[in-house]
């Protein structure tokens, strides 16, 4: 897609000259994006999973009905994903992010008090909702809009707020339970979202100027909606990415009670493996980044996938020294890449005007592999007494996934904005 020459051509690279203010306006959007996703993703995402074995132990739930309220929250909110999506295509996502700010901040603060099955799926389901409104969504949309030729450089660092926030929290989370119990170490959790994030969300801006008037090149090319579900790439696109997120979600998700309660791991030691595969995280944006820029994002894509699919099996072995730490390294990689390159490849293949409601239907349909699959593994742990066979049904997902992103067409050359096919 080509955008109005006299408005965005010095605004598509990190390091292109471009003047006081765009920079300044480029420079707020991947702060925002790094941010916020480092309260919602790296805190949220990563920091509840660690306070599962406390509500295994303390509330005598099984490890299903701990993982449930991700998985219900996630398919009660994940049908609204389109709807969010078109209202930030139509308004910007500046007004969505505040509300989802607040949102989960409130939400980590009810979860630390919660002392009923329907307050925990309540606040639940409003930190889903606030992911949905603040989170990864959101920032792939602005940073598309801010970014051309420079888009992986800027989302991948915009993405190391997760692997940063993923890797401190479990050492603070561990901290603040040591010191004040886990009640009140949500609570202060919650509160630190709201103070990290909603400083940067009230400066940023939607868009660039001009960015809401197309050329007379993109309303000829402009995609009609209709036609995704008949097109073999965004079949293929989410098929990949539902695949390939419900194995690391599945797997991530699973960890702290896996390393606590079935290995016997001290809080340290399940502390200290989490925040290495976070670490690992934040190189693996910026490596995957940089080669999205370089090369076919596609092929990229395929890697990312591929290691997923290479490093899960090595927690059938770690019982042999450091494997445990190789699997932290490996996967941490690919972890970081994951999440990331999936806005990438559908700005490639169907440009940014419609970004909004691409993703938005693509997060649908990964939030159901990304809600489920944890729960799933979890089921065939309590049933089964061993997480070997939901282990085996993760790697079959990231294999599946792997060989999905392969079958995309390569896209056309036959104009500005890529071809439904």
């Amino acid at each position: 897609m080509e955008y109005p020459k006299n408005n965005l051509t010095k605004q598509n690279d990190l390091s292109s000259p471009v003047n006081e203010r765009s920079g300044k306006s480029q420079a707020i959007v991947v702060a925002t994006g790094f941010f916020t996703l480092f309260s919602l993703i790296g805190i949220m995402f990563y920091g509840l999973p660690f306070f599962y074995d406390f509500w295994v132990k303390e509330l005598g739930w099984s490890r299903a009905k701990v993982t449930s309220g991700d998985a219900v929250a996630k398919i009660v909110v994940g049908l609204f994903g389109f709807f969010v999506g078109w209202l930030m295509d139509k308004f910007g996502p500046k007004r969505l992010m505040v509300i989802g700010v607040l949102m989960c901040g409130l939400a980590f603060i009810g979860l630390g008090h919660f002392t009923t099955l329907w307050q925990f799926y309540f606040f639940y389901i409003l930190s889903a909702t606030s992911y949905l409104l603040a989170g990864a969504l959101p920032n792939q949309v602005l940073i598309s809009r801010w970014f051309t030729s420079g888009r992986g450089k800027a989302m991948g660092i915009a993405y190391l707020g997760v692997g940063v926030g993923g890797m401190l929290v479990p050492q603070i989370a561990r901290w603040l339970n040591t010191q004040y119990g886990w009640h009140n170490a949500l609570t202060i959790l919650g509160i630190m979202i709201i103070a990290i994030s909603l400083p940067l969300v009230l400066l940023v801006k939607d868009a660039p100027p001009g960015f809401a008037q197309p050329s007379s090149t993109d309303k000829k090319k402009k995609i009609p909606m209709s036609q995704l579900f008949k097109s073999r790439r965004f079949v293929l696109l989410v098929i990949g990415s539902v695949c390939s997120i419900a194995a690391v979600a599945g797997t991530i998700k699973n960890l702290k009670l896996f390393f606590s309660l079935d290995l016997q791991f001290t809080q340290e030691h399940a502390a200290n493996i989490l925040s290495i595969i976070l670490f690992s995280s934040i190189l693996g944006r910026l490596l995957m980044g940089w080669l999205a820029d370089k090369f076919s994002k596609k092929y990229v894509m395929v890697l990312i996938y591929a290691l997923v699919a290479i490093s899960i099996p090595l927690l059938y072995f770690t019982h042999v020294p450091g494997v445990i730490y190789l699997f932290a390294f490996l996967f941490g990689i690919a972890l970081g890449g994951d999440y990331m390159i999936i806005p990438l490849m559908a700005a490639e293949l169907f440009g940014v005007k419609v970004l909004g409601r691409i993703m938005g239907l693509v997060l649908t349909f990964d939030g159901f592999g990304d809600a489920l699959s944890p729960m799933l593994v979890s089921w065939i742990r309590d049933k089964s007494g061993s997480y070997a066979n939901g282990f085996a049904v993760l790697i079959l997902l990231a294999i599946i996934g792997t060989i999905a992103i392969l079958l995309i067409p390569e896209k056309k050359k036959t104009g500005d904005e890529p071809v439904i096919s």
